[in-house]
């Protein structure tokens, strides 16, 4: 059994290895024609790789030699750049360099004057220092001197604690005022020394470049007349001429014993000169009555008005002012017939604008708006008979009420304290006001009113307690307040000196400036035997 098994499978091994043999023969010729088609192929493909790599080499070598070139020219080009910043740089450092050495030069400077300033700030620091240490020591006094007082209340069983309150209080009060007053007479003193020798040249400087005339000026018109006979006709038949001749007018005639005078009576000035000159024409004329009495009136005020707006445009252009409202100019002429103290106002007002131009230009201001301010501070007393209140708050709103700047309409309200001055225009026409006012020859009161002023200036002095004596010197300018020692020391004088000043502001109308002097002295005596 095994060995026919074995036999089949020899015997099938062989056929296999006859068909092997067979499809070799087969196949082998196929195989070499197909080896012989892939190796023509391989060479096909060898030679179109090599000339592909042909192309690629020589495309690569021209593409190498351009960027060879283009490599060439851009190093070319940053070798210049790079000269070109190399020069940039070294002018860079070189402006660097300057601008450090200017920073370096500055930092010295401000390190200087830090330095400068550190050793203001140490002198100031030392001079608080010693204020501190005067404020402490003065503090120290006072509550010594409040526990010494406040020991003597206790002292006292017979005050109560609201009484011994009050009197703590007064007690503090008078040593606050005190303190006060020393301490502005300091002030007064240290501005006094720096500012006395400047406002000298100032003012010398000014009032010797003006040296106008005045004229004192009367305030009651006089008519003269050819006869006495000429009264009767004033007057007419039951008093009829001159009741017509007042109503028209406005002015009242005072016809009295004096030899062939008549008097023009009139608190307007206007109206009083247009009075005058209407009786003038109508005595020159000689015949007076009602309708002629209207006519001449007439005529009379249109020549005062022509005289006015005249003296008016003649004021502003002597002043340098071309911008004036015409209502102003018109109220402004009507100054040229009013006078106070005797000095014309109209001219009063010309001198105050040169003398206002003169010392801004030597204070270094701008003159013009010194000048305006100066020459319309009194424009309001053309209008103080119809308006009410001071000159000054009446001129202020009517130039207000034309336009005026602000800074010229302060000026003109502040020109008497009515307002407190804030700017330089106001304190400047408030010095040339004084220095018009004051001069010698610019104003002229009567003897009764000379007595009366003088003696209101000793009276309102000697109201104060501790004052034993006053001297009214040198036409008001000057009193002399002598006091009793024992009952004010040197630094109650200052504060009794300042209110007398004080006193002398609110309560009296004065010209210039008054100044009041407060002597204490002091005197011992012993008799030898």
């Amino acid at each position: 059994m095994n060995d026919t098994i074995v036999g089949i499978l020899i015997g099938a091994l062989g056929a296999l290895i006859v068909m092997v043999g067979i499809a070799v023969l087969f196949i082998r010729p196929v195989l070499a024609r197909r080896n012989d088609d892939a190796e023509q192929e391989a060479e096909a493909t060898r030679r179109q790789a090599r000339d592909e790599a042909r192309t690629i080499l020589e495309e690569a070598r021209s593409h190498a030699r351009e960027i060879a070139a283009d490599g060439d020219q851009r190093l070319v080009q940053q070798l210049a750049s790079l000269e070109e910043a190399k020069d940039s740089l070294a002018e860079h450092r070189r402006e660097v360099r300057e601008e450090l050495g200017e920073l370096r030069a500055e930092i010295t400077r401000r390190e200087q004057r830090i330095a400068r300033q550190e050793e203001r700030i140490g002198d100031r620091e030392a001079a608080l220092d010693q204020g501190h240490t005067a404020l402490a020591d003065r503090e120290a006094m006072v509550s010594a001197a409040e526990t010494a007082h406040v020991a003597e209340l206790e002292r006292v069983a017979s005050l109560t604690a609201d009484q011994a309150r009050l009197e703590v209080l007064e007690r503090a009060e008078h040593e606050a005022r005190l303190e006060t007053a020393t301490l502005a007479r300091d002030i007064e003193n240290t501005a006094r020394r720096t500012a006395q020798e400047r406002a000298r040249t100032i003012l010398v400087t000014t009032m010797q470049r003006v040296a106008s005339d005045q004229t004192a000026e009367s305030t009651v018109s006089t008519v003269t007349l050819p006869s006495e006979d000429m009264k009767g006709r004033i007057i007419g038949r039951e008093g009829r001429n001159i009741r017509t001749f007042e109503q028209v007018t406005g002015a009242n005639l005072v016809i009295d014993d004096s030899p062939d005078t008549v008097l023009v009576s009139c608190f307007d000035p206007v109206r009083r000169e247009t009075a005058r000159l209407a009786l003038s024409e109508l005595v020159a004329d000689g015949r007076i009555h009602p309708t002629s009495i209207e006519e001449a009136h007439a005529r009379s005020a249109d020549l005062v008005a022509g005289r006015c707006q005249e003296a008016a445009e003649d004021a502003l252009v002597e002043v340098g002012i071309t911008d004036l409202a015409p209502e102003l100019v018109e109220t402004l002429g009507t100054l040229r017939y009013r006078t106070s103290y005797g000095q014309n106002v109209l001219k009063h007002l010309v001198e105050c604008a040169h003398l206002a131009r003169m010392v801004a230009a030597e204070l270094g201001v701008d003159p013009r708006p010194a000048s305006r301010a100066a020459f319309l501070h009194d424009i309001g007393k053309a209008l103080t008979h119809e308006a009410e209140g001071s000159h000054a708050l009446v001129g202020a709103d009517l130039a207000r009420r034309h336009g005026e700047h602000p800074d010229i309409v302060h000026a003109i309200e502040a020109h008497h304290n009515e307002v407190d001055p804030e700017t330089i225009e106001a304190h400047l026409v408030q010095v040339v006001d004084a220095i018009s006012g004051a001069r010698p020859g610019a104003r002229r009161e009567s003897v009764e009113q000379f007595m009366t002023r003088m003696a209101e200036l000793e009276k309102l002095a000697r109201s104060h307690d501790g004052v034993s004596k006053v001297f009214a010197m040198q036409a008001g300018r000057d009193v002399r307040v002598m006091v009793q020692p024992d009952k004010i020391d040197d630094r109650e004088a200052q504060v009794l000196a300042r209110a007398i000043a004080k006193q002398y502001e609110a309560e009296l109308t004065y010209p210039g400036q008054i100044k009041v002097t407060v002597i204490r002295e002091s005197r011992a005596s012993e008799t030898a035997r």
